[in-house]
């Protein structure tokens, strides 16, 4: 038996919701250029198609829009809820607590009943957006903002996050965001999301416990440890020296290297041209020429290794200048990965088998019980 810690290179599912060429830096969804999609989707329409599998007619997608834009409210009860948490808390423990009470509301286990798949897909999407904005108004002591049914989608959330209706321009370019990260194959959290699927528990717990993988330091969140280390840097010429440093002390350089492209990302490509487009109409990040800088001593010493930009990398200086509060990067990932998520949770009921991998026993040959009375302290003590 081979041990490969991570379970990396270890096929454990068969999937036809994504594809990464990691060598050529290339990701389809359901076959579909992302870049295409980015370019002419939206992150409704794109969430119909991972799920589904093929993109929806004009009379199937204004049914979904309509069906999301009705489900975004979420009970008193919930917001009553979110209230009791300490406003110190981490944002991504709020809304894993919170999708996880969605199934004392919904769940009724019927996951062999279409209309509860598809009522249960709606409810998630439109229900993620609507409780992450609320936190953040809670914990700063108002009260949340009800949705707005006369908005996109995109658009409510920045409205119910800022206070305000958003630029159109911002919204498109949130959109887009939504769906570059949509769905990326068997990460962490998606590998989550498939073994609490397998036990046919309902989708609400499955979300959260897909949240909750995401909510770790090794899994969302480097996009703020991005713009940390930027204002760390400081100025454009500090990078190749910070660069420097940094290998020479084996310290990660955030936003780069990924396990899956040994080119750079092909997201954080398209998420560059968008910031680069809210500089142009909204004024630039003093840290967007840093990040520049970065990438071209980087690619010098870590291309050689396969070693670019990932997505996190240009993905923060794109919600901080659409006034998304650092500490809820990871949250609006979630928000969009919640349709990969389901994605594949539909997928996984297709064809289940509860996951229950091997293990290798590291652990003390078989050994006899002995009296308190007659045990020598261990060395540990």
């Amino acid at each position: 038996m081979i041990f490969r810690p991570g379970l990396e290179g270890v096929p454990v599912t068969q999937s036809a919701i994504c594809d990464i060429d990691g060598l050529k830096g290339e990701l389809t969804y359901r076959g579909y250029p992302l870049a295409d999609l980015a370019s002419n989707s939206n992150f409704l329409e794109t969430a119909f198609l991972l799920i589904w599998g093929e993109l929806p007619d004009p009379k199937q997608l204004r049914e979904f829009e309509h069906q999301v834009q009705m489900h975004r409210r979420v009970s008193f009860r919930v917001r009553d809820m979110m209230k009791c948490f300490p406003a110190s808390g981490h944002p991504m423990d709020a809304l894993q607590s919170s999708a996880a009470s969605l199934g004392l509301f919904y769940s009724r286990r019927a996951i062999d009943d279409p209309q509860y798949i598809y009522d249960a897909v709606v409810r998630l999407i439109a229900k993620i957006p609507t409780m992450v904005a609320a936190f953040q108004l809670i914990r700063k002591g108002q009260d949340p903002i009800q949705p707005k049914d006369n908005l996109a989608y995109s658009d409510n959330f920045l409205y119910m996050l800022t206070e305000r209706e958003p630029d159109p321009l911002a919204a498109r370019i949130f959109d887009r965001c939504l769906i570059l990260h949509a769905e990326h194959s068997l990460n962490a959290s998606t590998f989550s999301a498939r073994v609490t699927a397998s036990t046919l528990t309902d989708p609400y717990a499955v979300v959260a416990s897909a949240v909750g993988t995401l909510a770790g330091p090794l899994h969302g969140g480097a996009n703020e440890d991005v713009l940390a280390m930027l204002e760390e840097i400081g100025s454009p010429e500090c990078a190749v020296p910070y660069l420097n440093k940094a290998i020479a002390e084996k310290r990660k350089i955030m936003g780069f290297g990924h396990r899956e492209y040994r080119v750079k990302d092909p997201r954080a490509s398209i998420l560059q041209s968008l910031a680069e487009e809210l500089f142009a109409r909204f004024g630039k990040d003093e840290m967007y020429d840093v990040a520049k800088a970065l990438e071209e001593a980087a690619e010098a010493r870590l291309g050689p290794k396969g070693i670019y930009p990932n997505v996190d990398f240009y993905s923060g200086l794109v919600y901080r200048k659409l006034g998304i509060p650092r500490d809820l990067f990871t949250p609006v990932f979630a928000i969009s990965r919640v349709a990969g998520w389901l994605a594949h949770w539909r997928e996984q009921l297709g064809a289940n088998r509860i996951f229950r991998p091997s293990q290798i026993y590291t652990g003390s040959k078989p050994r006899d019980w002995s009296n308190p009375e007659s045990r020598t302290p261990s060395k540990e003590n």
